[in-house]
């Protein structure tokens, strides 16, 4: 905790791009997903990029690796979809364990070997914790308001799964990110605060949650500062913003939540917002203009980018960072 803190009250730290928008260039297949382990496996496996860092460990190191060398001083664990919710989909539950603990250990040893040549720029590894794809606060179905996909416990239980595996892989922090619904967010902040009980330690938190279009709130209806309040009971490390906008549309939520926290403020938006085909066309020049404005108005701690981020748009992101102070905060005491 100390040693991420230090370096937050130095300088801006970066944080990684897109893992997603990396694996589309290995454009692998079925059989690449599956590896030998889980050739005869009954369900399709395609598309489940959280399994690729059992069966293609190297891709992910590489990614890893092009993010810290593009000057990225946090890379996120591949585990965004790391839960027995989400791995329903591919009958994986059983696995989730596994998943998340390799994830954490390929970033980690990536993270030593950059650290060991560079000790002057420690990297770190934030194990990353997705929304799921179910929601607490909103029914699936528009006949039924009143009906819950999915109860705060189940969710309590099943992040609390992740959250051992990814503290036993050795993170250095917690990103629970991309929240949409408080609430689920609400249940895997219950299950950190259980493991750091349970285990008697304590892990800087990072909270990030999704402006979902121009009304300015998350999917669940929260304004930036409902949001704000809904998850500053916990004592976070930073609290911020990702996915959904373009750097240029989340800057005035931004600015609301860095004037309201006293919590270090982050951002790793997308690269502008989808074409027709779902493609993101901003460049990196683009996405470092719109973040130096967050930077010359003092919004910003950790930045990094989401959806349709690349190596370069990070190498772009880090070269901007390295011209301004962090944002200064009042640590209470």
């Amino acid at each position: 905790m100390s040693k991420i803190k230090e370096e937050l009250q130095k300088r801006i730290l970066v944080l990684d791009g897109a893992m997603g928008t990396m694996l589309q260039q290995y454009n692998f297949s079925e059989e690449d997903f599956r590896g030998e382990r889980f050739k005869n496996y009954p369900s399709p496996l395609k598309g489940n990029n959280d399994l690729l860092s059992i069966t293609q460990p190297k891709a992910i190191a590489e990614i890893h690796a092009k993010y810290f060398e593009a000057g990225a001083d946090i890379v996120e664990t591949n585990t965004f979809s790391g839960t027995t919710i989400a791995m329903a989909d591919y009958d994986m539950e059983d696995l989730v364990y596994e998943l998340n603990y390799e994830s954490a250990k390929i970033a980690r040893e990536v993270a030593e070997k950059f650290t060991k040549e560079n000790p002057e720029k420690p990297r770190f590894v934030a194990g990353s914790i997705g929304p799921t794809n179910r929601t607490a606060s909103l029914s699936p179905d528009v006949n039924r308001p009143e009906y819950r996909a999915i109860t705060f416990n189940e969710l309590r239980v099943a992040y609390k799964q992740q959250v051992e595996a990814l503290i036993d892989g050795g993170v250095d922090m917690l990103l629970v990110e991309t929240i949409f619904d408080t609430l689920n967010a609400k249940a895997a902040l219950f299950a950190i605060e259980e493991v750091k009980e349970e285990r008697h330690i304590d892990i800087p938190i990072m909270v990030s949650g999704t402006i979902t279009d121009a009304s300015g709130r998350t999917l669940s209806g929260q304004t930036v500062e409902a949001f704000l309040t809904s998850v500053s009971h916990i004592p976070l490390l930073s609290v911020g913003f990702n996915c959904a906008l373009g750097a240029q549309q989340l800057q005035p939520y931004l600015q609301r939540l860095s004037d309201e926290t006293e919590f270090f403020s982050s951002a790793h938006p997308n690269a502008g917002l989808p074409n027709a085909f779902g493609e993101y066309d901003e460049t990196p020049e683009q996405m470092q203009g719109y973040i130096e404005a967050y930077l010359k108005d003092n919004l910003i701690n950790i930045i990094g980018g989401c959806c349709g981020t690349s190596p370069e748009h990070i190498k772009a992101i880090a070269e901007v960072a390295k011209k301004y102070k962090p944002r200064k905060i009042v640590i209470p005491a």
